[in-house]
């Protein structure tokens, strides 16, 4: 976007503008020549992509569009999105007039409709992107991000009843968050039916898959959070269940850990698994998912299973590092500090965590960007505009509970008898990089300290204000408020803060959260929520396509310096350590009543023991919860960097078979580094996307790279136990290294069979380039450790799927090269063999005399459970057949 105080936005910015906050025209029919539109011009139902244009012709329903690049295309009117708003202006307009419209007269209106426009113009507020679609513009669409539903009764009808109510808020453009821990586990008997549960997790799939069906306001899908607390029974699926592929796509996931479960997980404790009774003839109608409440109605609670504590922690812990799920939050922890405590008890969060609600608790978010209160003159912090703007905000979300409309009476009742407001930030690395000061250093704490306490400070002597005018919220009790550990740590730092709620009460039950603010701190050109910038030079992946972005404060500085190095402030993501994120997190989590979206990021090679002492390092400072993300640890990354090798003005990302300007496609750079060359074949990064052809005539570097081989290899076959059946692994050498592998797995023509050969043949061309030894290391690093549907065998002889099982092949290969450089035996090809399966057991289909026989992929859902019985492909895990 253009400078400060330059409202026009171009780019990557106009896109998201127009497609999720300007207000829409839904009657596309009525397009003309002149219209400002979004055109599809990818119509793929997971990687789709538009482009801003304007209509140069029409002739039915066929148009042609000349888009903002220069490029002329056609299309049909259906596939265009029309809106009636094409500046940020007219969005602003309308959200001041909108919010001004709760107050009680028009004098008073005309007062804070001038004071509205003010904070937002140059987005010093950008509000939440609910409040920006639909405040003014529709009598249909909320204007709360984040809903938490009760959880659902435990009856099928419970469930079909949360289902509709969850699918309401969605379809209106609501996050909802759902924790299912009052449903009874798996396998429990279901009397009325005479049968048994199929278990919390699974109509959490059931919640997961209509999330993915509902499109929110023509603009987004659907937003799920699925909870489950440390004590039901059901935990250890919850926590695994990621780890089959297709069973909870849609959603994502925390595990509510209690202060006790810490504690046992600290002197290595067991932990009981447990439920109520669910004969209880008063079970249907007091249970409700709060076994604290059931207990003190004197009620049975069954014990189910003992585990230790420390083995449900190690699986949350290993699952996280594996695919950045679950989450945690520490709930007991977060509802001693909640303002809310002695009324509300928080239950579950909103899908991105920021916002911990109670049963049909509703939050509406917006944020102060920071970025727009550096003083240049002085070097500093605005304070007084900051201390303006901070106070007016909170009185524009209060007016949003005023304005949104309720599709729920319960949703509206419970916020108008809490008034709960979430006011974040956005913008926080952008304004400490022109303040010199570096993100996650000992001095950017004591700096964020002093902020996020100013504004907090703000913020509540603004809504005291508010009450003193209008009343406190409705449960509002005095001596219980100031009980909660938030107030009394605010109100020991800010005394007057204490004299105002004393004095004059409180508007809001809660008024801060930090939320992420992905979309519109990306439309506004700054950094999001209060995270570092992933990286000064990044690649966006949305519903609007696959989009290159430039960090506008870092390309300034590299524009007035050109050949310097950006000064060490300029820090990135994944250039602070993991900690220094948790450090960060919990020195703004102080002055914040609500929660945090913050996720510490890690590189790839973070190990699963740095992972649990980050997690527990979380817990010790005072973070309401925790979540990682380990570079390439999902298959697909919202956004993504180029190799670190690369310059910061080349191409890395190659679409739809398109040349970047900057750099030819499917080259290699003389001069880079075999293990960089390496990361980009291994790693989830964008780099991986770009096709390498062997050119010699370009860059002459395959040819030199490549490993031509001989007619003859010799090596060894590992014979090693896997999920999927035995697997016969052959490592050749060359020169002393390996330099192709050959995989057997699982009949010929199967799936697995396919796989394997694929991931061999892939292994090879891998190790065939560059220098070996490095090459090697590398290859058994990113193998190591993948786990799939399954694992075999214990320890160190334990193997997660077919791909830990060539590292553990390559590592015992390497090994006794080793001894024999030392001791100069000749081993000839294909005899020697070595066993890593440990116990034979696991997931396999049994013979008589103990071998696991071959397992393929069930194409319903995805494990590795098609075996033959009866002479047809049945699956064992969810009974798909075939042959029906």
């Amino acid at each position: 976007m253009g400078e400060a105080g330059d409202n026009r936005l171009e780019g990557l910015s106009e896109k998201i503008f127009l497609d999720r906050y300007a207000r829409k025209n839904a009657d596309t029919s009525k397009a003309k020549a002149g219209d400002i539109v979004l055109a599809l011009t990818k119509d793929d139902p997971k990687f789709p992509a538009k482009e801003v244009g304007e209509i140069i012709s029409r002739d039915g329903d066929d148009v042609q569009v000349k888009m903002r690049s220069g490029d002329t295309v056609e299309t049909t009117v259906d596939k265009l999105t029309l809106t009636i708003e094409h500046t940020p202006d007219e969005m602003w307009d309308r959200l001041a007039a909108a919010m001004a419209g709760a107050e009680k007269d028009e004098e008073t209106r005309s007062v804070w409709t001038e004071r509205f426009r003010y904070i937002l113009d140059d987005w010093k507020l950008v509000p939440g992107g609910r409040i920006a679609a639909g405040a003014g513009a529709s009598e249909e669409l909320t204007l709360f991000n984040c809903y938490v539903i009760p959880s659902p009764k435990d009856s099928r009808g419970g469930i079909m009843q949360t289902l509709t109510e969850m699918t309401e808020i969605m379809a209106r453009g609501g996050g909802v968050g759902i924790n299912l821990s009052s449903l009874r586990p798996r396998r429990a008997i279901v009397a009325g039916v005479n049968g048994t549960s199929s278990g919390s997790v699974s109509w959490g799939g059931l919640f997961s898959y209509t999330t993915g069906l509902i499109e929110q306001g023509g603009s987004r899908r659907g937003a799920l959070m699925l909870m489950i607390n440390d004590w039901h029974p059901d935990v250890i699926d919850f926590i695994t269940v990621k780890q089959t592929m297709g069973q909870v796509t849609n959603a994502n996931l925390s595990v509510c850990v209690s202060n006790g479960f810490m504690k046992a997980v600290k002197e290595d404790s067991d932990w009981e698994l447990v439920f109520p009774d669910t004969k209880d003839p008063e079970y249907n109608e007091l249970w409700e998912g709060d076994l604290e409440a059931w207990r003190k109605l004197g009620k049975k609670v069954i014990p189910y299973k003992t585990v230790r504590a420390r083995d449900i922690w190690h699986l949350i812990i290993e699952s996280a590092w594996k695919s950045a799920e679950p989450g945690v939050v520490f709930m007991e922890y977060y509802n001693q500090m909640s303002n809310s405590w002695y009324f509300n008890p928080i239950i579950s969060t909103n899908p991105c965590g920021e916002q911990g609600l109670p049963g049909w608790g509703v939050c509406n978010l917006s944020a102060i960007n920071l970025s727009r209160f550096y003083d240049e003159a002085s070097h500093a912090v605005d304070w007084q505009e900051l201390a303006k703007v901070t106070r007016w905000s909170v009185r524009f979300l209060d007016n949003v509970i005023d304005t949104t409309p309720y599709h729920f009476k319960e949703n509206e009742d419970n916020q108008k008898r809490e008034r709960r407001i979430g006011l974040g930030t956005m913008g926080l690395a952008e304004l400490m990089i022109k303040l010199g000061i570096r993100y996650g250093s000992p001095e950017s704490l004591v700096f964020l300290d002093e902020l996020y306490g100013f504004i907090a400070r703000e913020s509540y002597l603004a809504s005291s204000e508010i009450a003193a005018e209008k009343g406190s919220f409705a449960a509002f009790e005095h001596d219980l408020y100031v009980q909660s550990g938030f107030m009394r740590n605010i109100i020991e730092a800010f005394p007057e803060v204490g004299e105002a709620v004393k004095r004059q009460g409180i508007r809001n039950v809660t008024v801060i959260t930090q939320a992420p603010t992905g979309s519109t701190g990306t439309m506004v050109g700054t950094s999001t929520g209060i995270e570092p910038y992933f990286a000064f030079e990044y690649y966006r992946q949305s519903r609007l396509g696959y989009d290159k972005q430039l960090v506008p404060i870092a390309q300034q500085w590299k524009d007035a310096h050109p050949g310097e190095e950006l000064p060490d402030y300029f820090v990135t993501a994944m250039s602070l350590s993991a900690k220094d994120h948790i450090r960060v997190q919990a020195a703004i989590q102080r002055w914040v009543d609500s929660s945090i979206s913050k996720t510490a990021n890690c590189p790839n090679d973070f190990t699963v023991e740095e992972t649990k002492e980050l997690y527990e390092m979380a817990f010790e400072l005072g973070c309401k919860g925790v979540t990682i993300y380990r570079d390439g640890s999902r298959d697909v990354q919202v956004l993504s960097t180029p190799g670190e090798e690369k310059k910061a003005d080349e191409a890395v990302v190659v679409e739809d078979g398109k040349k970047d300007e900057a750099a030819e496609e499917g080259t290699v750079e003389a001069g880079t580094t075999d293990e960089a060359v390496g990361e980009r074949l291994t790693t989830g990064s964008a780099v991986s996307m770009v096709e390498v052809k062997e050119e010699p005539a370009k860059t002459g570097v395959v040819d030199q790279a490549y490993k031509r081989r001989p007619q003859m290899l010799r090596g060894a076959t590992y014979k090693i136990n896997t999920p999927f059946g035995m697997a016969y692994i052959t490592i050749n050498d060359l020169n002393g290294t390996p330099a192709e592998i050959f995989l057997n797995v699982g009949k010929a023509g199967s799936d697995v069979f396919a796989m394997a050969e694929a991931l061999g043949r892939v292994c090879s061309l891998f190790l065939r380039y560059g220098d070996h030894g490095n090459k090697v290391k590398l290859l058994i690093k990113h193998l190591k450790g993948i786990g799939g549907s399954g694992a075999i065998g214990f320890g160190v002889n334990r193997v997660e799927s077919i791909a830990d099982a060539v590292a553990k092949a390559l590592e015992t290969h390497m090994e006794s090269v080793d001894e024999q450089a030392a001791s100069a035996p000749v081993v000839s090809a294909g005899v020697s063999e070595s066993s890593a399966s440990g116990a034979e057991n696991g997931v396999g289909q049994q013979h008589k005399h103990g071998e696991i026989s071959s397992l393929d992929l069930c194409p319903s859902c995805g494990s590795a459970a098609l075996i033959n019985i009866e002479g047809c492909k049945q699956c064992s895990n969810c009974g798909y057949s075939k042959c029906n």
